[in-house]
């Protein structure tokens, strides 16, 4: 049996190199895993190295994970010759020094959301990715929810005009995993790491998600923040921030102040005048990962929620009264977003899909040498609309324009 010379004809590698290994590291590391596998690209990710400060966790993180080599510093794993493209996954009060770091250094970069933990730092990196792309460089934001199918199509049935005016949009993202007064004191409930609580962490995931549906920005809103839980238990030792590290902390042990908004509510206002309703919370009991939207228009209406994520709510208002409604379009077809590489349809697709195609979306965009969305001029738009609800909820709920809001959301 004719044998193909693999080496002739795989396309160039693209050593990857990733900061941070936990929670997020893992998603990404299974994105940059698989998607050569399933996907025609114009370069093939090669999992390069990875850098954690902890010595024997990264190099147990990089044998579990398929990373070639493990780094103790990220300087380092940036100054490697086998690293073209630098992936951010660790907490928001380092993004900023270590994406311009990278651009800087000549290299690509994919940084996690919320871009940065204030605009000032937002703006730089936005700026650093402005002088890169000159030089053919590209740097994109980590929201993982624009790449499932579902949404993707969302947002081709919005631009086609399906829905009509837009005229209503609402968001909810709601968690419980800080329900318990004993859960420990991670870095996400403090601000000096995170910036802020769920409004980042949740809030980030969709406001971007109502401005890339809509195809405009919010321009201002309106919002409460609440903290529940205003003291925690210290840790013992760091922890990753999303599930309790077992005898790290107990209800006896000290504990320091909770520095960031336990749930968020807002309203907004999109360019063209359609009203938004936002909500995001780590203290609602019972909801896991519960992500829900609905967007009306004059035409129609869309809604989603990420627990049965191949589906979309479409309903036509055109239609007869007599037979009209939401039906369930299930979004396995060859001709949805991502399908084509995937399975037939009706085989579903998860959660960690959305970070292969997010891989996927990146390399393209390198080998075509075109700006990959959302890039770090939309994570910078995102990180305004946070500091615009913080400042609202600072005076009450006041109604607070979103500094510079541009008419493009891409």
């Amino acid at each position: 049996m004719e044998q193909r010379d693999s080496d002739a004809t795989a396309p160039p590698g693209l050593g990857v190199g990733m900061v941070g290994y936990a929670f997020m590291g893992a998603a990404h590391s299974q994105g940059w895993r698989n998607v050569s596998r399933v996907f025609d690209l114009p370069l093939r990710p090669v999992l390069a190295a990875v850098a954690g400060r902890d010595a024997g966790a990264v190099r147990a993180a990089a044998e579990r994970h398929g990373w070639a080599a493990a780094e103790t510093d990220w300087r380092a794993l940036i100054a490697r010759d086998d690293v073209q493209l630098v992936d951010i996954c660790t907490p928001g009060d380092s993004h900023a020094e270590i994406a311009i770091a990278a651009l800087e250094a000549g290299k690509h970069v994919l940084c996690e959301k919320p871009l940065a933990n204030s605009v000032a730092e937002a703006e730089a990196m936005a700026s650093a990715a402005g002088a890169a792309r000159a030089r053919g460089q590209v740097a994109m934001v980590g929201f993982n929810y624009r790449r499932v199918p579902a949404l993707s199509y969302a947002r081709r049935l919005i631009a086609e005009g399906r829905l009509g005016t837009l005229r209503h949009v609402r968001v909810s993202y709601l968690q419980d995993w800080l329900v318990d007064p004993d859960f420990p004191l991670t870095w996400r409930l403090e601000r000096e790491h995170a910036g802020s609580g769920a409004l980042g962490d949740l809030g980030a995931h969709i406001v971007d998600l109502a401005q890339y549906l809509a195809g405009e920005p919010i321009v201002g809103v309106s919002a409460q923040t609440e903290t529940f839980v205003r003291e925690r238990p210290r840790l013992a030792a760091a922890a990753a921030g999303l599930s309790a590290p077992s005898g790290q902390a107990a209800a006896d042990a000290p504990r320091g102040p909770v520095t960031v908004d336990d749930a968020v509510v807002f309203t907004g206002r999109l360019a063209s005048g359609a009203l938004a309703a936002f909500e995001a919370s780590r203290m609602a009991s019972g909801r896991k990962n519960q992500l829900r939207l609905e967007i009306n228009g004059e035409r129609g209406s869309l809604a989603f929620d990420l627990e049965r994520l191949n589906e979309l709510s479409f309903h036509d208002h055109r239609e007869p009264a007599a037979t009209s409604g939401f039906r369930r379009i299930l979004v396995t077809e060859a001709e949805h977003p991502y399908l084509e590489a995937w399975w037939p349809p009706g085989h579903t697709l998860g959660y960690e899909h959305t970070f292969t195609h997010q891989a996927r979306d990146l390399v393209v965009a390198i080998g075509a040498g075109t700006e990959p969305s959302p890039s770090f001029a939309d994570g910078l738009r995102v990180q305004r609309v946070l500091a615009a609800v913080e400042e609202s909820a600072r005076k009450n709920a006041v109604y607070t324009p979103v500094e510079e809001a541009s008419a493009e959301v891409r």
